[in-house]
């Protein structure tokens, strides 16, 4: 009898200490909140800012709204440089891609996501490769990688994405992994109310299948050439790939697949087909 007390003491005593923890996250997030919606926006962060094409492209008031997401962000994450050190523009560049994917989603400022490794460029990583029972060690260059609560990025391809627009940028890439990972599995399914989980499985999956057919057979790409061979790899990187695409390449990407983006614009509320028009056009995006 004495043995069950103890065992629902400990239980009682964990559940209480869970709670105050909780309480006390909660509390400071609104404090946090309420002081950021009153301080200005620093001088040295905005010196950045204005550099990147597609904040210069935002609506005003969706410049205002993605400041206060971006000080939020900054103050809830720890950036530690790894053979550099962290910049005022790291912070800046960073911080707004991260807050440009969430800037229409209620509440959602990556709270899961605690450190951001930085590295002045690309990691080498050593992988264990499979193929028919036999394995073998490869080295693989990664410009960014996501592990649990920690995201890897490469400050020199971050820096030359986010100044010079292409497909590919590694912030939104690694960030959508983030995404993807908030409901405890990498399995390319972001935070999705219940009705709309089946459709994004239906169209998202169905793309999906019909990219790995293609990259199967390495022939007949057509569209899907946009879209490239990497995101066959898996569920996850396909849905971090056409993240990508969304906004690095959003009428490409409607052009094509409208069916995807419909689903990409529904998740992040944007419509960044209208609003990075221009700059897509400037900057001439090729396939690469």
């Amino acid at each position: 009898m004495n043995y069950f007390l103890a065992l629902f003491a400990v239980i009682f005593m964990a559940m209480a200490i869970f709670l105050i923890w909780q309480n006390f996250l909660y509390f400071k997030r609104l404090w946090l909140l309420k002081k950021i919606e009153s301080a200005p926006f620093p001088k040295n962060y905005e010196k950045y800012l204005i550099k990147i094409p597609h904040y210069k492209a935002l609506p005003p008031n969706l410049q205002e709204k993605i400041k206060k997401k971006m000080l939020f962000f900054i103050n809830t994450k720890e950036f530690i440089g790894v053979k550099t050190d962290v910049t005022d523009e790291m912070k800046t560049v960073i911080s707004f891609y991260a807050c440009l994917m969430v800037v229409n989603i209620p509440k959602e400022c990556f709270d899961g996501l605690f450190t951001i490794l930085i590295y002045p460029y690309e990691v080498i990583a050593n992988h264990i490769m499979q193929n028919g029972g036999v394995y073998r060690e490869e080295e693989l260059i990664l410009e960014g990688q996501s592990i649990s609560d920690t995201v890897v990025i490469a400050w020199n391809d971050a820096k030359k994405e986010a100044y010079h627009l292409g497909k590919h940028n590694v912030i939104i890439h690694e960030l959508a992994h983030v995404l993807d990972f908030e409901d405890g599995e990498a399995d390319g399914i972001p935070p999705l109310s219940f009705s709309k989980h089946r459709k994004w499985i239906q169209i998202l999956y169905k793309r999906f299948k019909e990219l790995r057919e293609k990259a199967y057979k390495n022939r007949n790409w057509g569209e899907y050439k946009i879209i490239g061979e990497y995101a066959a790899t898996n569920e996850a990187e396909f849905f971090a790939v056409v993240t990508e695409l969304f906004f690095q390449k959003p009428n490409s990407l409607k052009t094509h697949f409208p069916d995807i983006y419909e689903e990409l614009k529904d998740f992040f509320a944007l419509d960044t087909a209208a609003i990075f028009k221009n700059i897509e056009k400037e900057n001439n995006f090729l396939f690469h």
